[in-house]
């Protein structure tokens, strides 16, 4: 029985390794695989491997390295190398990967019948390799015990299932056998000697640069595998060998022998043939044409396709089709394609793709499924053609029947079934939407006294103010005369529709140029809620008409809620609003204190300051509640700028009175960062006033400040790292902040979100988490703050990875500036303190 050969896959990539095992299961072979350069070389030391598939482009030792090692060493030289790579298409790396001992090239992704036609033709070489180098074997030992060994040799080598000739070094053809005569027509009588098969097979031009390189084979033993070649047979017919030589024992005669032996790949050349000329078809098609593999990878694409898409091929291929996606389809459209293809084998249709240019254009998709022997899908080939002439003729028409022609808003009937495609929509997610009805005051003034003109042109004025102030899958619609809707759609919250309204009253409150005349308009608008005020298209628009007129009634330039209670919602917000603008000025807001824990020590040497309001019939409100509102009226500004001072006025206090190296960080909103005036300089010229080191401050901020950081942000940054205050990014871990922020805002701690440290266990995920922003820290330079130190086992484990500092319940509560000055002058046994909290 034959070993049953072996080929090695040499890939870094595992899912390449596990596709070419799949692949390489259809032959009658063991794949074995390595993930390195290194591994392959040690495989082959206790492994004979018929081929090695060896990709290039790895980590450590390259393709290129492996490939002159093995053919460095004289157990492994014989074994056939095909590079199959990706990376290196050009002629410069191919060549280089002959010089390096390559016999031929697959590129990636790999074509299937190519892989296994070349790797079954060395399985075929191995094979037949075994069998000559046994029965050789056997008969050089046969040989010298009896002439009969060397008959039956003979007769082994005659009736081989392959072509084989055995030649001497003086040209003699000792041997030519049976399947030789067969494919080739040529019996032994016809070709003596090694030139006359020269001269017959492959003609008289090409025979003295033939015979040189067999005498330097046999000079050499150096018996370098042969290129495919198209040879002649007895009847005139071409056929096409891939041949293989090596070296035999010396006969009795001291004459040197060598063995050819050939694989007939003439049936697979006819096939390469007629994939030429389906190829021929494929590039002088009018229309476009993607062949893809069953994932739908785009394998091949025609001259058609570069010519309607602006693609060319390097740009698609490796790709998937959605590259072309223009965004018009929804998810449920491509998963219906995939239905139809997956059951039927076959999809057409229209569809809406995009070009490289982003232009957006119509085609006619006809997609079929080529099927392997298995039945299973091989390839999947596409062809489609430009309609977009047709669909701007269509779409003209259904324009004109959907849409305002003077203000390009839709018109009722589009906002009719937009509107129930909303109420649809809500059903299916449970998120509300809301609708505005919005008349404009005064418009008949316009009509009345610039002309029905002046009047259009308010209309087309006022329509581009409102697209301003949605979003853009948000719904702005003309009703008719200067009644406008407003579809606001998936409301994760509510306070969102009030944003929305008084930006409407306010753009649309700023004056108007109409003509060389100046206009002032106003709105009145009505807001309803979908599912709570109605459960249905005609009663959504009543109610939302019925709010409109209690905001006229009002006094106009208003809004009005139809929901009661969004309305009572809204007067509370106002309410806190009313009463956030006299807070400051009534000296409200206290500053809390929360110390900062050196972990090491268990020393205090920074707390963070937190602002709470003090209010007069409500009591002590959250931050949570009011500092979004504070934000959104920019009130930040000013409250932010009072909380500088007040820090600073603190920390003065305490460095004086209790002579104690102190800091105290505080929390700047990005408004405060955005703010025009240049409030900062004048807090830092007030620290130094005091007479404070700028290191007794720091700052807070958040991920977002730096994702989102302009000029003037970055500059102001900047600027307090050139004073010398300190700046620690709150709240790590929960964003999206890029490391390269770390470094060029030259951010001094790390606090990391206490979401983390809140399960924190010994092998946890957030224990690993912890470490590893903790050691990338340091590796910066930076300094690393635990948030939300509740237990002491938290402590423990947080010292154990080198955490810099903890804050958190296990220590103390933010407090007053009174109980937080006796911690200071008391210190601070965080585990005492910590169970009493």
């Amino acid at each position: 029985m034959l070993e049953k050969p072996k080929i090695l896959v040499v890939d870094d990539v595992r899912a390449n390794l596990v596709a070419m095992r799949k692949l390489l299961n259809r032959l009658n072979c063991d794949a074995i695989e390595a993930a390195s350069g290194n591994e392959a070389l040690a495989l082959c030391i206790d492994h004979d491997f018929a081929v090695i598939l060896l990709d290039v482009d790895m980590p450590g030792m390259d393709g290129y390295e492996v490939a002159r090692f093995l053919k460095d060493e004289p157990s492994t030289r014989h074994i056939p190398i095909i590079f199959v790579t990706a990376t290196y298409e050009d002629q410069e790396h191919q060549l280089r990967g002959y010089e390096a001992g390559a016999v031929d090239y697959i590129h990636k992704p790999v074509d299937d019948i190519i892989l296994l036609s070349k790797a079954g033709i060395f399985l075929d070489l191995y094979n037949n390799r075994q069998i000559a180098m046994r029965e050789l074997a056997r008969s050089e030992a046969m040989r010298l015990a009896s002439m009969e060994s060397e008959k039956r040799f003979r007769l082994a080598l005659t009736d081989a299932p392959i072509p084989i000739m055995l030649h001497a070094d003086d040209g003699e053809v000792v041997l030519l056998n049976h399947m030789w005569t067969e494919l080739t027509g040529y019996a032994r009588r016809d070709i003596a000697t090694i030139k006359d098969w020269l001269v017959r097979a492959f003609g008289e031009q090409t025979l003295e640069e033939r015979e040189r390189e067999i005498e330097r084979q046999f000079a050499e033993d150096d018996w370098n595998p042969l290129d495919e070649q198209k040879l002649r047979a007895a009847n005139g017919n071409h056929l096409f060998w891939d041949f293989r030589s090596g070296s035999l024992a010396t006969l009795p005669d001291g004459r040197r022998l060598a063995i050819t032996m050939a694989v007939d790949v003439t049936e697979r050349k006819r096939v390469e043939e007629e994939m030429r000329l389906a190829s021929l078809v494929f590039q002088s098609s009018s229309e476009g044409m993607t062949i893809t593999d069953a994932d739908a990878t785009i394998i091949s694409v025609n001259p058609a396709f570069t010519s309607l898409t602006g693609y060319s091929p390097d740009e698609v291929i490796g790709k998937k089709p959605n590259i072309l996606k223009s965004g018009r389809h929804d998810i449920a459209f491509y998963q219906a394609m995939w239905r139809d293809l997956n059951s039927t084998g076959h999809w057409g249709g229209e569809i809406w793709n995009q070009r490289k240019n982003g232009e957006v254009y119509a085609e006619r998709l006809l997609i079929n499924t080529i099927y392997n022997d298995d039945g299973v899908a091989h390839r999947r080939v596409a062809l489609f053609s430009d309609i977009t002439q047709k669909k701007k003729d269509e779409e003209l028409i259904w324009q004109q029947a959907h849409f305002d022609p003077l203000t390009g808003l839709p018109n009722r009937r589009m906002f009719h079934d937009r509107l129930q495609q909303e109420i649809n929509k809500a059903d299916r997610t449970g998120l509300p939407f809301a609708l505005i009805f919005l008349d404009l005051d005064r418009f008949k003034e316009v009509n009345d006294t610039f002309g029905h003109n002046m009047g259009d042109e308010l209309l087309k004025q006022v329509s581009q103010r409102l697209s301003c102030c949605v979003r853009n899958y948000d719904t702005v619609a003309r009703l008719g005369g200067d009644e406008f809707t407003i579809i606001l759609s998936n409301l994760e919250e509510l306070n969102g529709v009030e944003r929305v309204a008084r930006a409407i009253l306010h753009n649309l409150s700023e004056a108007f140029l109409l003509g060389d005349e100046v206009f002032q308009s106003s709105a009145s608008i009505g807001i309803t809620l979908y599912p709570k005020d109605a459960d249905t298209l005609e009663a959504l628009i009543k109610s939302a008409d019925q709010a409109m007129y209690v905001a006229k009634q009002q006094g106009r330039n208003r809004y009005h809620y139809f929901t009661p209670s969004l309305q009572e919602n809204a007067q509370v917000r106002m309410r806190l609003i009313n009463d956030l603008r006299g807070a400051l000025a009534d000296n409200q807001f206290r500053l809390y204190y929360q110390p900062i824990i050196e972990l090491a020590t268990g020393g205090i040497r920074k707390a963070e300051a937190l602002i709470r309001w003090q209010h007069p019939t409500r009591g002590l409100i959250d931050p949570y509640e009011f500092i979004r509102v504070a934000e959104e009226t920019g009130m930040i500004v000013e409250i932010g700028d009072w909380v500088c001072r007040e820090a600073a006025r603190q920390v003065g206090h305490w460095r004086s009175a209790l002579s104690i190296e102190f800091q105290i960080s505080i929390n700047k909103s990005p408004m405060q960062f955005n703010d025009a005036e240049d409030a900062q300089t004048e807090w830092l010229d007030q620290v130094r006033a005091l007479g404070l080191p700028t290191q007794s401050l720091g700052v807070e901020i958040t991920e977002g400040l730096l994702m989102d950081a302009g000029t003037d942000v970055i500059d102001k940054l900047l600027e307090l790292r050139n004073a010398g205050i300190q700046v620690s990014l709150d709240d790590f871990g929960t964003g999206y902040c890029s490391l390269a922020y770390l470094k060029k805002f030259h951010i001094d701690y790390l606090k990391i979100d206490q979401s983390f440290v809140r399960n924190l266990a010994p092998d946890s995920d957030d224990m690993a988490l912890c470490e590893a922003i903790t050691v990338m820290a340091h590796k910066l330079g930076l300094k690393v703050i635990a948030e939300g130190v509740e237990t002491e086992d938290q402590r423990k484990l947080l010292i154990d990875i080198g955490c810099d500092y903890g804050q958190g319940y296990l220590f103390s509560k933010p407090i007053p500036s009174e109980e937080f000055e006796l911690l200071l002058t008391s210190g601070l046994n965080h585990r005492q303190r910590g169970a009493r909290e």
